[in-house]
């Protein structure tokens, strides 16, 4: 984008964040907002509580400004920046409620991060951004150089400077941070970690458009449900191997490592037991900025969820909608069929083919064939004497998914999460294939029923795990048993 005047003018007048700006409710906008949505990391809040909210802070600002400060009601403020040419707030239905739900649109969270921004921080630091610069362009010049001698000397170059590191730590030297490069990370560490957050908001932002995209051209299209399918999808898949597409299922990858996940907790903890971090006052937030990352990642995939659901259903009323048109026009029919059956039209109405005579003859039937019966053999049946097995009946495998749920909830005491395999590998499998599939019916169940007893599972597609257990086979040896399925993760 330029900037020209008449981009600017166009912006000014347009766009949702600078109108919120040069609002005269920018103060209140700005500091309600991000106390509710902003700061505590809230995606969607429904209508009562945020109208509850709101009512207290006019409250308390009518207390300190004045009784004629904001002289209308919290819902009526709440509507009007969730007006079509406000933008600032979206208001929508959740499917299966009639209670209005609110959620912060990226124009308002960009306006408020730039609020933010102007507040005097303690430092502006500079070394941070610069070495974040260089390692970005160190990483883009490995990653895109196709020469692999080039590629070996520039790995034996770091080689060579670990061997050194290392060899000065075992003599003694301890290189360490001093408390401002210390703040002047952190700092920035922070900043960061804000801004992937709001990211996920416009990601949301940019499916929406999407759908509604989408559904503009399903309204308008008259042409064939298949030609129409087939460019719906190849939109949907222009999306998801977009850059922005593939940035984000990279990052969803990484995030959903367990690994990492605890690599990042535990190297986070210690950041912040820093004296030096501790002195800048971290948000308590940020002490789950990872969690955070996951909710909101979730969130977007769930929203990813719901809207191609609405557009199957969309589709579907289509069909519907074209099948009783055709319905209607053969009715009709019907109707002008009856209509003229009391009021014959003269002259000719239709021509009819000759009609022609099918030929038959006797020869060409097959003879009668009898059918064969059955001969019973009259034997009279006596009671027999063998002992039968009745326990058999009784031997059935029942698995219970009580002590299943236990054994996830056991092993979550200890970690914020486990994957299925790691559960498996500290409790091996006692029925095999049964309780496997049991694991994985506890893992797909509703989250909002009681099957997962206040747990949640997600399922990564993309990563592939063998599950490995022992068996017994028809000869009574036994036997390792395989199967290969997605990455179950379970989460408190």
């Amino acid at each position: 984008m330029t900037m020209e005047h008449a981009t600017l003018a166009m912006l000014r007048e347009r766009h949702p964040a600078w109108r919120l700006l040069a609002s005269a409710h920018a103060p209140l906008l700005a500091s309600f907002l991000h106390r509710v949505f902003v700061a505590p990391n809230v995606r969607v809040m429904n209508e009562a509580d945020l109208a509850e909210a709101l009512e207290d802070e006019l409250y308390a600002l009518r207390e300190q400004i004045g009784a004629d400060a904001y002289p209308k009601a919290a819902s009526e403020y709440l509507n009007d920046w969730a007006a079509p040419d406000k933008g600032w707030l979206r208001k929508f239905y959740k499917p299966g409620t009639d209670e209005a739900q609110f959620e912060l649109t990226p124009a308002t969270e960009k306006a408020v991060a730039w609020l933010l921004s102007l507040i005097e921080r303690p430092f502006v630091g500079t070394e941070s951004r610069l070495l974040t610069l260089f390692a970005l362009l160190e990483q883009i010049s490995d990653g895109t150089e196709a020469d692999p001698v080039k590629r070996l000397d520039e790995l034996r170059k770091k080689r060579d400077a670990l061997d050194a590191e290392i060899a000065r730590v075992q003599a003694g030297e301890l290189p360490l941070l001093d408390d401002t490069a210390v703040k002047d990370r952190f700092q920035q560490f922070q900043q960061l970690a804000r801004e992937l957050l709001a990211d996920f908001r416009e990601v949301e932002h940019n499916f929406r458009l999407l759908d509604r995209k989408v559904r503009e051209k399903i309204a308008l299209w008259d042409g064939s449900k298949g030609a129409l399918l087939d460019q719906i999808m190849g939109e949907r898949d222009a999306i998801s191997d977009s850059d922005q597409g593939r940035s984000f299922r990279g990052f969803w990858d990484f995030l959903l490592s367990s690994r990492r996940q605890e690599e990042l907790a535990e190297r986070l903890d210690r950041a912040l037991a820093l004296p030096a971090v501790a002195a800048l006052k971290p948000e308590p937030r940020m002490r789950r900025v990872h969690h955070d990352w996951l909710e909101a990642g979730e969130h977007t995939q769930r929203t990813v969820a719901q809207l191609s659901q609405q557009m199957r259903r969309f589709l579907d009323d289509r069909a519907f909608l074209e099948n009783r048109r055709i319905l209607d026009l053969l009715r009709g029919i019907e109707s002008r069929a009856l209509g003229l059956r009391q009021a014959l039209p003269a002259g000719t109405v239709m021509h009819i083919d000759a009609m022609g005579a099918e030929i038959e003859l006797p020869l060409e039937r097959p003879l009668h064939t009898p059918s064969a019966k059955p001969l019973l053999a009259q034997l009279a049946l006596e009671v027999g004497a063998d002992e039968i097995d009745t326990a058999r009946l009784f031997d059935q495998i029942v698995v219970d998914k009580a002590r299943l749920r236990s054994a996830v909830q056991g092993a979550l005491r200890r970690q914020p999460q486990i994957t299925l395999r790691e559960l498996l590998h500290a409790e091996p499998l006692r029925q095999g294939l049964a309780e496997l599939v049991a694991y994985l019916e506890l893992a797909h169940a509703d989250p909002g029923s009681d099957a997962l007893g206040g747990l949640r599972a997600v399922v990564d597609e993309a990563v592939q795990e063998p599950i490995r257990w022992q068996a017994h086979n028809a000869a009574g040896e036994t036997v390792t048993r395989q199967a290969r399925l997605p990455r179950v993760i379970f989460t408190r």
